[in-house]
């Protein structure tokens, strides 16, 4: 028996937690806080010299040039929006938000819950300093609310679980909208065509079943180049890509070929080799949708949301909380549960939805407070929104501070409320 097979039951509870949302949210809670201690350390001026340090990509006489802060929140970030509009577009087809039911309640939750953040943050600073703000309190983190879900294992009934993907992959929606409809600054006309030439070639090939993801995977880096000088911001062009890319499965005649000529019996390596060949048939089944949203997945797990972490949790003190902090606090902690809970109930008052099985609105309270949790988008948003601004450090303050709170306090009320009674498994049909 090797160190490695006598150590598998021990680290089998490991591995499965490292492959969850849990980790995932934990990881970038230990990368915000070691982040948010390295700025306020003696060392703080190194992690401010690295945030500014200038990285350039040279093609010939062509010179590209990013701080590594403006690559992680410009060059990684669109990779992560990527992934958010593949699981956009993968939702709305097939998935949580295919029925009209789970969409009207994720819809009607997702609305409440960035209307009235909105407007509790423009109540205090609406015509001032920090009024182009608004949109921060407007976002879920859904790597943080679902880590949180997670920790609380079978407290919390599957309904509530489905319920709150559904309502992030709406807000993400939501939040994508925002950045692209208010926080652009002066287009390039010229750009902006070569952007949406591009576009439409991906759209184009993704109709006509365009399967390889090389090809994507090209179209996407022109198209991220040509949206940055746009004066759009670069992000959108990840969500852009995502919408091209096809769900629809290859015709099966096409991979089952090579399949069917291998013999079904004989020599070690034989077998060896169809097995090598039907682990190439599960992978060519799926949609190019599909691969791409599980090859990029990891990435931005452990190395795109954790840099953009690195590079924007790490928020000096100094200037304490101000409006600005306040109104982010006012609409992530009260803004978002207030607008979730509400926007449900009207939807189910209504009749036009139904709360999932288990759910009762004690969990939509806990599940409101959670999608207060903004961190990742919010920071996104703030940067957007003060950029250059002496206000930024409040505003990412407000983020965090609110984040951290909104955690604690939507899986508080969770492990109070319970997990509800036993009903049957489907976990979107309503109570009869």
């Amino acid at each position: 028996m090797t160190v490695l097979s006598a150590l598998k039951p021990a680290l089998t509870p490991f591995l499965r937690f490292v492959h969850n949302e849990a980790f995932a949210g934990v990881l970038l809670v230990c990368v915000a806080l070691l982040a948010f201690a390295w700025a306020n350390s003696p060392w703080a001026e190194s992690y401010f010299a690295l945030r500014s340090t200038y990285f350039k990509l040279s093609l010939g006489s062509a010179e590209f040039k990013l701080s590594l802060e403006h690559w992680a929140n410009d060059g990684l970030m669109a990779v992560f929006f990527l992934l958010v509009g593949l699981e956009i577009k993968r939702e709305l087809i097939i998935v949580e938000l295919a029925s009209r039911r789970r969409a009207t309640l994720a819809v009607a939750a997702a609305a409440g819950g960035m209307l009235v953040p909105a407007g509790l943050y423009a109540l205090l600073n609406g015509g001032g300093a920090g009024a182009s703000g608004w949109g921060v309190p407007m976002a879920t983190d859904i790597a943080f609310a679902l880590g949180v879900l997670a920790l609380l294992g079978p407290r919390v009934p599957l309904g509530l679980k489905v319920f709150l993907t559904a309502l992030a992959i709406v807000d993400d929606l939501g939040a994508v909208l925002v950045i692209a409809a208010f926080y652009t600054s002066g287009l390039q006309l010229g750009f902006v065509a070569l952007a949406a030439l591009t576009w439409g070639a991906a759209l184009f090939l993704g109709w006509r079943g365009a399967f390889s993801l090389k090809v994507y995977a090209v179209l996407g880096a022109l198209l991220w180049f040509f949206v940055l000088e746009s004066g759009l911001h670069a992000t959108l062009a990840g969500v852009m890509l995502a919408l091209a890319v096809p769900i629809r499965k290859p015709d099966p005649a096409g991979y089952l070929a090579p399949l069917n000529a291998v013999p079904q019996t004989g020599s070690g390596e034989e077998e060896d080799a169809r097995l090598r060949d039907l682990e190439d048939l599960l992978e060519r089944a799926q949609s190019p949708l599909h691969r791409l949203e599980h090859a990029i997945h990891p990435f931005v797990t452990y190395a795109v949301l954790p840099a953009f972490a690195l590079m924007n949790a790490g928020v000096a003190l100094g200037g304490g909380l101000g409006t600005v902090s306040l109104g982010i606090l006012l609409g992530l902690l009260l803004g978002k549960p207030l607008g979730v809970v509400g926007g449900a109930w009207l939807a189910v008052r209504l009749g036009l939805a139904a709360l999932p099985q288990r759910v009762h609105w004690g969990h939509m309270a806990g599940a409101g407070l959670l999608a207060g949790i903004g961190f990742t988008m919010s920071l996104f948003v703030t940067n957007l929104a003060f950029e250059g601004s002496a206000l930024l450090t409040q505003a990412k303050l407000g983020v965090l501070l609110a984040s951290l709170i909104a955690a604690v306090l939507g899986a508080g009320v969770l492990l109070v409320v319970g997990k509800g009674r036993d009903t049957p498994e489907d976990p979107w049909e309503a109570a009869s």
